[in-house]
């Protein structure tokens, strides 16, 4: 695998992403475009995007939350094709997002993880605040933050 990172933020970086959610997420669980791209998906929205040479296999987005009391960022939409898990890409593309996040001058990152990756953003230093549980039709949520700096 020859691996390569993408700070996306145009329009034609930004389908990566796009294709790696509909791929390994909407397609994989029965999810609509409408459910899946969201009023955070924007053509400022940024992204990281791994590729496999220049295939996108894996995706985070990001996005400042504003109400917060230090500069907080959002990730969401964390996926990897299902073909390339197991092979520590969702780390990488975790550790680029909050490489990027510091840049930015973010100072504590966010992330709503489904229960069953908890444990995975554990191992990353994120905190879970059972407090904020999300159940939607599809997942279960657990609100998790991590100070960046």
């Amino acid at each position: 695998m020859e691996l390569n990172v993408l700070r996306a933020t145009e329009t034609w970086q930004q389908a990566g992403a796009y294709y790696v959610r509909i791929q390994g997420m909407a397609r994989q669980h029965h999810i609509t475009l409408r459910e899946e791209f969201d009023e955070h998906d924007t053509p400022d929205t940024k992204y990281i995007v791994l590729l496999d040479g220049n295939f996108p296999v894996a995706t985070c987005r990001l996005y400042a939350l504003p109400d917060e009391e230090i500069p907080t960022v959002m990730f969401g939409r964390i996926v990897v094709l299902p073909e390339y898990r197991k092979h520590g890409l969702g780390r990488t593309v975790v550790m680029e997002a909050e490489k990027w996040a510091r840049d930015l001058g973010f100072q504590k990152a966010a992330l709503d993880s489904r229960d069953v990756a908890v444990g995975f953003y554990e191992k990353l230093g994120y905190t879970g605040d059972y407090s904020r549980t999300v159940k939607s039709w599809a997942f279960t949520c657990i609100h998790m933050e991590k100070n960046l700096v």
